[in-house]
C-alpha cells in the first residue's frame, strides 16, 4: 500500500489510475447531499486485460446511503469484475453497522476476485479505519491508497469531518460587491450577483445535507431556503434557522413550508415554549442547546448536535454576522467568496468581518471561477 500521491505506481499507470479514479470523483460528487449520514462514494471497475483498458461498471452510493457504491459497481459487473481493476473515492468499509446490510464492501471485494485495487482517500469511520488492507493482502489483492488525494479529501470532507470532529463540515458562502459590501443597512436590498451565478449556487445548495441561516434573515428577506433548478427541486437540503430568542414568524414562507422541506430552527434552552409550540404546530422541528456568553446559539454545541443527527455538510448562507460568528470559534472549513461584478445598489455592510478576516490566515485559496460576470473563489481549510 502506498502513501498520498499513490507514490510506488510507475508514470503510465499512475495517469491512468487518476484518469478513472477523476471519473469515480465524479461519480460521487453527483449523490452529495443524498447518501448522509453516509459519504457519497464513487466507484469504476476497469478491464485491463486488453490492448486499452475497458470501463466495465460504474456504482454511486445510493440515496439513504445503501447501497455503497462498490456494491453497485461490483452487481452490475457480475463475472465481469473477476481480475479488473477497482477504483474508489474512500477506503471501503470492512464491518457493517447493521447484520441487516450484508457483507461488508471488503468482503464484496474480496469474493468477487478483484484484481486490484485504488482507493483516492482513507476512511477514520470504525466502519473501515485501515481494516482492509490486511485482508486485501490475504487475498492476494493490491491495494493502493492516495490517488488524486485532495479531490477526494474535497469529495468526502463532509463524512471525515463529522467522523473525526462529531460535526458536519461547514461551507460559507458570501457576496459582495467590488467595494467589499454584502447589503444595506437602511437602502433597499443590494443586488449582487447575476442569474448564472444565483444558478451555480442553487446547485451547491443541492450538494448540501444542510442550508443554514440566521433568523435576521428570514426576518429581512424571508427566503425559501429551496432549490429551483428545474429537475433538480427536489433536492432541497434540510434548512436550518439559527434563532436564539425563536423569533421566526410562523408566516414565514421557511415555517409555512415546513412540511414539505424539513425545517430546523436552532435555538437556546432559555427561548420560550409557547413560541416552540406555535412553531411545531406548522411542522418545525425546535433544537435547543446552550447558549454562550452572549446568550445566543452556543456554534460549537448546535454543530454538535447537526453532526449526531447525521448532517454531514452544512452550506451556511447566512450573511457576515453568522459567518463572523462560526469564524469566532474556528469553525468554517470551506468559504465561496462570490464578487459580483454586476452589483446593483449602494451598500454600507462588509461581507468580512473581523473574525473571518482574521481567519482567513488560516484558508488556503484553491480555485477561482467566473461565471457570468461574477467571479467565484474558492477557499478551504488544509
Amino acid at each position: 500500500m502506498t502513501g498520498p500521491g499513490a507514490r510506488g505506481l510507475p508514470p503510465d499507470r499512475t495517469s491512468e489510475d487518476e484518469r478513472f479514479m477523476r471519473l469515480a470523483i465524479a461519480l460521487g460528487s453527483r449523490h452529495l447531499g443524498l447518501t448522509w449520514p453516509n459519504p457519497s462514494v464513487g466507484a469504476v471497475l476497469v478491464d485491463e486485460s486488453g490492448e486499452a483498458p475497458v470501463i466495465v461498471a460504474q456504482g454511486i452510493t445510493q440515496a439513504g446511503g445503501r447501497p455503497h457504491a462498490e456494491r453497485m459497481a461490483l452487481e452490475a459487473a457480475g463475472e465481469r469484475a473477476r481480475g479488473a481493476t477497482l477504483y474508489v473515492t474512500l477506503e471501503p468499509c470492512a464491518t457493517r453497522s447493521s447484520r441487516d446490510h450484508g457483507p461488508s464492501c471488503t468482503d464484496l471485494i474480496v469474493a468477487a476476485g478483484i484484481g486490484r485495487l485504488v482507493v483516492s482517500v482513507a476512511d477514520p469511520s470504525p466502519h473501515a479505519a485501515g481494516q482492509g488492507p490486511e485482508r486485501f493482502s490475504h487475498a492476494g489483492i493490491p491495494m493502493t491508497i492516495g490517488c488524486l488525494a485532495e479531490e477526494g479529501a474535497r469529495l468526502h470532507r463532509g463524512h471525515v469531518t463529522r467522523v473525526a470532529k462529531g460535526r458536519p463540515a461547514v461551507t460559507v458562502k458570501l457576496a459582495r460587491s467590488t467595494e467589499g459590501f454584502a447589503g444595506s443597512r437602511h437602502g433597499p436590498r443590494l443586488i449582487l450577483t447575476g442569474e448564472i451565478a444565483q444558478a451555480k449556487v442553487h446547485l451547491m445548495r443541492a450538494h448540501a445535507d444542510a442550508i443554514m441561516v440566521g433568523v435576521g434573515t428570514v426576518l429581512a428577506d424571508d427566503p425559501l431556503l429551496n432549490v429551483r433548478l428545474a429537475g433538480l427541486e427536489s433536492r432541497s437540503p434540510v434548512r436550518v434557522i439559527v434563532d436564539s430568542h425563536l423569533r421566526t414568524p410562523i408566516t414565514s414562507r421557511v415555517a409555512a413550508g415546513a412540511r414539505e422541506i424539513p425545517t430546523w430552527i436552532l435555538t437556546t434552552v432559555e427561548a420560550p415554549v409557547d413560541a416552540e409550540r406555535v412553531l411545531t404546530a406548522q411542522g418545525v422541528e425546535v433544537l435547543r442547546v446552550s447558549s454562550d456568553e452572549a446568550g445566543r446559539v452556543c456554534p460549537p454545541e448546535a454543530l454538535g448536535l447537526l453532526g449526531a443527527r447525521g448532517v454531514t455538510q452544512v452550506f451556511c448562507e447566512g450573511g457576515p454576522d453568522l459567518a463572523d460568528a462560526l469564524a469566532r470559534v474556528d469553525l468554517i472549513d470551506d468559504l465561496v467568496l462570490i464578487t459580483g461584478r454586476s452589483a446593483r445598489g449602494e451598500g454600507d455592510v462588509p461581507a468580512l468581518g473581523l473574525s473571518l478576516q482574521d481567519r482567513m490566515d488560516n484558508l488556503s485559496l484553491w480555485a477561482e471561477e467566473q461565471i457570468g460576470p461574477d467571479l467565484f473563489m474558492f477557499w478551504e481549510r488544509p
